[in-house]
């Protein structure tokens, strides 16, 4: 079987899911004896092109056109469509990135075959891969397979695999192969604008290392500032579960959970949060879960690496003046 992985760019920047979804193409390949090939797209992206052929994979396309330069879902599909056409992968692999969401499931429908989308897993059971989606908010999940012939199109979810297991190639480099795509201006049925920028005070938290989420334990917004003190020691943002969000203690952009920011941090360090599966969804991808609660049965600790049962408020002050002598 032959994967190809779209990796997403914009402005010349990578993002990050990429590199999880490459991880989950290598991980398949290595279930099934498949090879797996990544695809650039956009103008003046040969760097970024040459910096992807240093991973585990057989080669590196990359389109480059001037109507290209800025993401349009026409340019991005009829690009893809011509690629796939020449390339002839069995299974084409996203970041279920907004970008993503936009372009995929109209690409899927152009050439009439079928998407599973914001995958979680997979399994190869028999040689047949079967996906695996959360549904209702993540209290369940279902398996899904492919039916009809190939190619074949699925999205993974933000932190469904870790970006720091993707492997580099054994030889050094990958070769990069540039491929032609026939795209004209009355092709592009939107203008893009300038690209919507957050206000200043807003983040990003699907790129953050570090991360520390305060929950109902919390009890009033006049003790945040213990939270973003500890934060600021660890060098790490501050998030929260929706109730905190929802009080207006913290802006939504700090929500993690289904009607939040998916995360998947290197480290996670949950205060006074209970554990319900709204907010687990959005970051049991986390590398390493510390939580810390008064309750021992908080569901929390069914998914924590590390477990305090103990006062948040005694717990902060201790691990920040620590931090700061550490320093």
């Amino acid at each position: 079987m032959k994967i190809l992985v779209l990796a997403e760019q914009r402005q010349g920047k990578w993002n990050n899911t990429s590199f999880e979804t490459l991880a989950a193409a290598q991980q398949i390949a290595k279930d099934t004896s498949s090879t797996v090939s990544a695809l650039v797209i956009g103008k003046g992206v040969a760097s970024l092109a040459s910096e992807l052929a240093t991973k585990s994979i057989s080669e590196v396309l990359l389109v480059e056109h001037d109507l290209l330069e800025a993401y349009t879902p026409d340019g991005y599909c009829i690009a893809l469509s011509h690629v796939i056409s020449s390339a002839k992968p069995d299974l084409v692999l996203f970041p279920h990135t907004y970008q993503v969401r936009d372009f995929a499931p109209k690409l899927a429908a152009m050439l009439g075959k079928g998407m599973i989308a914001d995958c979680v897993g997979y399994r190869n059971e028999g040689g047949k891969l079967i996906f695996v989606r959360q549904m209702f908010q993540g209290k369940t999940a279902a398996d899904v397979t492919f039916q009809g012939a190939t190619p074949w199109f699925a999205s993974f979810q933000a932190g469904a695999f870790r970006a720091d297991l993707v492997a580099a190639h054994p030889s050094g480099k990958a070769p990069v192969n540039s491929a032609s795509v026939d795209l004209r201006p009355e092709q592009i049925r939107t203008k893009p604008l300038d690209l919507f920028k957050e206000a200043k005070s807003a983040v990003d938290l699907t790129q953050a290392p570090l991360i520390v989420a305060i929950g109902r334990g919390i009890k009033a917004p006049e003790n945040i500032p213990q939270a973003e003190a500890l934060a600021k020691a660890l060098g790490a943002e501050i998030a929260a579960s929706r109730p905190i969000c929802d009080e207006g203690w913290l802006p939504m952009e700090r929500q993690i959970g289904s009607s939040g920011q998916t995360v998947a941090p290197k480290l996670y360090l949950a205060l006074g949060i209970s554990g319900a599966i709204q907010h687990v969804v959005g970051m049991k991808g986390a590398r390493t879960i510390v939580a810390i609660n008064k309750d021992q049965n908080a569901p929390i600790f069914e998914i924590a690496d590390y477990g305090v049962v103990g006062d948040i408020f005694e717990i902060m002050p201790a691990l920040t003046e620590a931090l700061e002598k550490a320093k």
